[in-house]
């Protein structure tokens, strides 16, 4: 079964939040969520998964504010090749 994390980053201070949610990512196995809580919209956060892990991970909205946000990030199965599908995997 794959694995969930939360992670409420509204008690951590700013300069600690990115660094805690990609530790956190990183941990995950593939399939896993990390399910994030915040206290504004986390868009700065998904250009960066955009920029650094494109194609490895899903993002859902669960709650849009106005006193909480709540994402799920899905970790997907790495793929070192083009597709993943030209080696059967």
């Amino acid at each position: 079964m794959p694995s969930a994390v939360s992670l409420d980053l509204r008690s951590l201070p700013p300069q600690e939040r990115h660094l805690r949610v990609f530790s956190s990512f990183d941990a995950l196995g593939a399939d896993g969520t990390l399910e994030l809580v915040n206290d504004h919209d986390p868009q700065p956060l998904r250009r960066q998964f955009d920029a650094l892990v494109p194609n490895l991970f899903t993002w859902t909205a669960v709650e849009s504010g106005p006193a909480a946000w709540r994402v799920h990030i899905t970790k997907l199965a790495r793929r070192d090749h083009c597709c993943g599908g030209c080696c059967g995997g």
